[in-house]
């Protein structure tokens, strides 16, 4: 299934039916009163959280959501029937804006979240509902009030319990394939990842939500390489798992780029707690990995783990470590799905 975390479409919920005219007619009732009966109500759009989505590819191909209108009221005091709803069903993690305002309406996190953002208009008033002492027979009807639209914004980002950053062929979708059951296209060459993929991680009894994004690039806050789009990606994740490719030659300036990035682009991603590995040791000599991981540590001021993909050497000690730098009681069930707070 295509991914895709950004919508634009327009909703309306139903206008209400209007209010009926009639007035009674039975044998040997000459002058029956008044029996119009009112208009059902408009439907409403409500946005549901479901599980089993993970894309907004669905609002690709379809943009105009409309909910029904209600039935005209009806005669013997009869109401109309209301009108159905129409229900935009998206994944956990999805956040849902006003097109015009940019305002936030809703930010839809839990699996069975429902929540009206248009509501429909209310059914017009039928003829029986103006008689009175006075006015035994009004001829007055209420048209049914008119349904809301407006353009909204649908923006998804994943939920998961930590994210998977670096550069662009540091190894990342190989590491989400080694410790999970994803199964992300993996190459030898920049940009294999075009997408963020999920993966869920067990350690020790624990599991987790490991997020892979694509890699990013120097300027990623400004959106080279749409790194703005991925980097939103990241805002639920309670740490990062940051790789540096062990194969490159400066592995404190690559950290550094990485580093900046997050900063730039703000919301909260530089104070993430992180996890720093340095990547593809296999291909290493002992050597080397001493150098650029003294490197790495004298950069970062923080202990940096050794770590392969490909062979799994250390993948244990860096999901471990992850399990212990999200900081709560349990790293399972109770941690998905929830942003993160510092």
């Amino acid at each position: 299934m295509k991914f895709l975390d950004q919508a634009i479409i327009y909703a309306k919920s139903g206008s209400g039916g209007p209010g009926c005219l009639n007035f009674r007619r039975e044998k040997y009732v000459a002058r029956g009163g008044p029996d119009g009966g009112d208009g059902g109500h408009g439907g409403d759009v409500i946005a549901e959280c479901v599980t089993g989505l993970n894309t907004l590819i669905d609002y690709r191909y379809q943009q105009h959501f409309k909910a029904r209108d209600g039935s005209r009221g009806g005669r013997r005091n009869r109401t109309g029937a209301d009108g159905a709803d129409m229900v935009l069903r998206v994944p956990a993690g999805t956040q849902i804006f006003e097109e015009d305002s940019g305002s936030l309406l809703v930010d839809l996190t839990e699996p069975g979240q429902r929540v009206v953002l248009l509501e429909g208009g209310r059914g017009g008033f039928g003829n029986n509902h103006y008689k009175s002492p006075t006015n035994r027979a009004p001829r007055r009807v209420d048209p049914g009030q008119p349904g809301d639209e407006r353009r909204l914004r649908l923006r998804l980002k994943l939920v998961a319990d930590a994210g998977l950053i670096g550069l662009p062929n540091a190894g990342k979708s190989t590491l989400l394939a080694r410790v999970s059951q994803a199964r992300p296209k993996i190459a030898d060459y920049p940009f294999t990842t075009l997408a963020p993929q999920l993966g869920v991680v067990h350690v020790g009894g624990e599991e987790i939500v490991l997020a892979d994004i694509p890699g990013l690039i120097a300027g990623a806050h400004e959106g080279k390489g749409l790194g703005d789009r991925f980097l939103g990606h990241l805002e639920r994740c309670g740490v990062l798992l940051h790789l540096v490719d062990g194969v490159l030659d400066d592995v404190a300036a690559d950290w550094r780029t990485i580093r900046h990035e997050l900063a730039q682009y703000g919301h909260g991603l530089e104070e993430r707690p992180e996890v720093i590995a340095l990547n593809k040791c296999d291909a290493l000599t002992p050597e080397a990995i001493a150098a650029k991981r003294a490197a790495l540590e004298d950069a970062a001021g923080a202990p940096v783990l050794t770590v392969s993909g490909v062979s799994g050497l250390g993948v244990e000690e860096a999901m471990a470590a992850l399990v212990a730098r999200l900081g709560r009681g349990r790293a399972g069930r109770g941690a998905r799905n929830k942003a993160w707070a510092p």
